[in-house]
């Protein structure tokens, strides 16, 4: 490693205080590392714009950065425990490189800074992965909706059998779910598109720094203007992140319930593509859900990264050294969660449902609801003909069938009337 640039003459950096105070930041880091090199360069073009760098010294600097990318993709360039964390190594490859050239990067900045623009740029990738991914899940659920709308499904409340519904109503609920999460998204996206370069550790620098060119150059839509702001939005971004996230992964978590209760024998409503399932160690018979009920999982992994971040967050103005911690919960909350949300678009595409099935489940009872309120248009007031309905459930099915019902279900988003079409105009205005 490198000298440390705070390091002071005479005091002796001890190895386990250093590695303590390091953390996981050399292996977080590799998740930030080509966006901090982005930074980088858009900071070093904001220097050559005030006179702190020549024109050669930023043409040579954003070659060996450029350079330093390709390294760290190829794998020729490696980070790892040499470095005190990310930007160390940067600015340690552009010293190597360029001797005094290189040193000049730093000037401006603070360590505070380049992770807070690097996990920013991370941030907003993020939240566009997700936009995208929630937005795929919603079109396979809205094109099954329109091919199985009059598909019979049993229709529970408190895990028991209720009403007649249907494949559509089941597909129209996700459709609407993840149509609202892609919103949800691109609106935590819009939140946190703001560039923070340029505001040092909080407090701005004694330089006319050029920072609506670095939030051009990087792709922002606005400049962060307050530097106490920006110390102030490091993690309550990350936490309206997470959040974000969270809002997919709760609705792939109930899908995944549902998918773990309609594979199983017992109901035998969907059958599963053979890769979604793993045998068992111990049980000769058996294929079991393995990645559904991973999926079911997933939710646990973002609530604890917002748990951490959350709990992190009492802290007066300013900037703290406790915020590093904020790096792994975000990384780990979004390697979990939109690693498993990738999975459903495929998922939800070949699942097979069992119509004989789910036909045979649907029993007499479940009419009483319809024979109810039809008394209840012919005049009987809704109390006394729900008493009536609820004494003779068991012969409220007669005459009547799944499709009867259904076509009979005419209430606005209902089996009758699903407003496929309104779902389909909000998923078209996602672009």
């Amino acid at each position: 490693m490198s000298d440390l640039l705070w390091q002071k003459p005479g005091v002796q950096v001890d190895a386990g205080i250093q590695a303590f105070l390091a953390g996981d930041d050399v292996l977080l880091d590799r998740e930030f590392f080509l966006h901090d090199i982005a930074a980088s360069a858009a900071h070093a073009e904001g220097l050559q714009r005030i006179g702190m760098l020549t024109a050669v010294e930023l043409g040579d600097l954003k070659r060996e950065l450029a350079t330093l990318a390709e390294d760290f993709r190829s794998g020729a360039f490696v980070l790892d425990a040499r470095f005190e964390d990310g930007h160390s190594a940067i600015e340690a490859r552009l010293t190597e490189r360029l001797g005094d050239a290189g040193r000049k990067i730093h000037a401006g900045r603070s360590r505070n800074d380049q992770v807070l623009v690097a996990t920013r740029l991370w941030l907003k990738a993020q939240l566009a992965r997700l936009a995208a991914v929630a937005g795929s899940i919603a079109k396979i659920a809205l094109d099954r909706a329109e091919a199985e709308q009059s598909l019979p499904l049993p229709g529970y409340t408190h895990l028991q059998r209720a009403v007649v519904s249907s494949a559509g109503m089941w597909w129209a609920g996700w459709a609407e779910a993840f149509i609202d999460d892609a919103v949800r998204a691109r609106d935590t996206l819009a939140l946190v598109d703001c560039n923070p370069l340029g505001t040092a550790a909080g407090y701005g620098v004694n330089l006319r720094l050029d920072r609506e060119h670095t939030t051009r150059a990087l792709g922002f839509a606005r400049m962060q203007v307050s530097p106490v702001y920006a110390q102030l939005s490091r993690g309550k971004f990350e936490l309206a992140a997470l959040e974000a996230l969270g809002s997919a992964t709760l609705d792939l978590r109930r899908i995944a319930w549902d998918l773990s209760l309609f594979t199983s024998a017992e109901f035998g409503f969907v059958a599963l593509p053979a890769q979604y399932t793993t045998g068992s160690s111990i049980m000769p018979n058996k294929r079991n859900p393995d990645v559904i009920e991973l999926l079911r999982a997933t939710h646990a992994s973002v609530a604890a990264a917002r748990t951490e971040i959350e709990q992190l967050l009492s802290l007066p103005s300013g900037y703290h050294r406790d915020l590093q911690a904020s790096k792994g919960a975000i990384v780990h909350g979004f390697g979990r969660g939109l690693a498993a949300l990738e999975l459903l678009p495929d998922l939800l595409a070949n699942l097979e449902w069992q119509p004989a099935r789910m036909r045979a489940a649907i029993d007499g009872g479940m009419y009483a609801t319809d024979v109810a309120v039809e008394a209840a248009i012919a005049g009987v007031p809704f109390r006394v003909a729900y008493k009536a309905a609820a004494a003779d459930a068991a012969a409220a099915g007669q005459g009547r069938t799944p499709e009867g019902s259904l076509a009979a279900r005419t209430s606005p988003g209902a089996a009758a009337d699903l407003r496929l079409h309104e779902l389909r105009q909000r998923w078209d205005a996602l672009g």
